[in-house]
């Protein structure tokens, strides 16, 4: 009976360990730490990453402007790459994980933005999108190539980290670019300052100016 109580409690702290290093990932703070995520972690967010990456560049492919097309073209490429490479290790027994089957709902909420967003609005909510999931995936490759749990994992988590640093570094200008040519067009095109009245300071016509009275 001792036994047995002592097999439930260590199986509960190793699950209560388990849960904490997952909840460490989904809130941030495991990366604010520079803490490893879990190779169970890993492999969800990275996954997930691909998969989301893959499905906004399609939809940029439809609604951005040039910039974002061509950024989005290797979006398609390299992240299907990464997917793949991703899938083959699992598969193969390498590493002992499980791939999500579909988007989670953090995920699905940024896809439904960017698939609602009007073609003139979609550049300011795609672009932002962008810098912030590659600094999120640069974070989740760094911290597991460092300190990951399962070597081959832990390899080709280095090897992408290059690819996917550069990401960022292509989303970050296309960022700057969108808001640099923000600030153009509202220099371009300063406020009237009669604005807020459509006639301006003139009288209405057929209105007589008002007369002095003595």
């Amino acid at each position: 009976m001792h036994k047995l109580l002592t097999i439930v409690a260590a199986t509960t702290m190793l699950s209560s360990a388990a849960y904490a290093q997952s909840l460490g990932e989904k809130t941030g703070v495991n990366s604010a730490l520079g803490l490893a995520p879990t190779t169970a972690d890993f492999v969800k967010e990275a996954a997930t990453s691909d998969m989301l990456e893959i499905e906004a560049a399609k939809i940029a492919q439809q609604k951005g402007n040039a910039n974002e097309k061509k950024f989005a073209e290797q979006m398609i490429t390299d992240h299907t790459k990464t997917s793949n490479e991703l899938k083959s290790l699992v598969t193969s027994g390498a590493v002992k994980a499980e791939l999500p089957a579909a988007l989670d709902s953090s995920s699905q909420n940024q896809l439904d933005k960017l698939k609602d967003a009007k073609p003139e609005d979609f550049a300011a909510t795609y672009d932002p999108m962008q810098v912030s999931a590659h600094k999120d995936a640069v974070s989740l490759f760094d911290r597991y190539a460092k300190g990951g749990d399962n070597d081959k994992l832990k390899d080709w988590a280095g090897k992408t980290l290059p690819a996917l640093q550069h990401h960022l570094d292509m989303a970050q200008q296309m960022n700057e670019n969108r808001r640099s040519a923000t600030v153009g067009a509202a220099s371009d095109n300063p406020p009237n300052p009669n604005s807020s009245s459509p006639m301006g300071s003139n009288p209405p016509v057929g209105t007589a100016p008002a007369s002095s009275t003595r």
